[in-house]
């Protein structure tokens, strides 16, 4: 099974830590990053798709994505 996730937040390093975790986690980047700009709050905020093979499972909806 391959599994997909979104992750987004504040570019700051508490992001790139959160990337970081994952990548050590067995993840893979899928893509570029993305950024924008949140007028409210006037914080840029980052996102990055993140990729990973999980063998012996099959996908379910209901399963938690970041835990696999």
């Amino acid at each position: 099974m391959k599994v997909y996730r979104f992750i987004t937040g504040p570019d700051d390093a508490s992001f790139c830590h959160r990337i970081t975790a994952a990548l050590n986690n067995g993840w893979e980047l899928s893509g570029s990053p993305s950024l924008t700009f949140n007028t409210e709050t006037r914080q840029v905020v980052a996102g990055q798709a993140v990729v990973k093979d999980v063998p012996g499972k099959d996908y379910d909806p209901g399963m938690k994505l970041s835990e696999q």
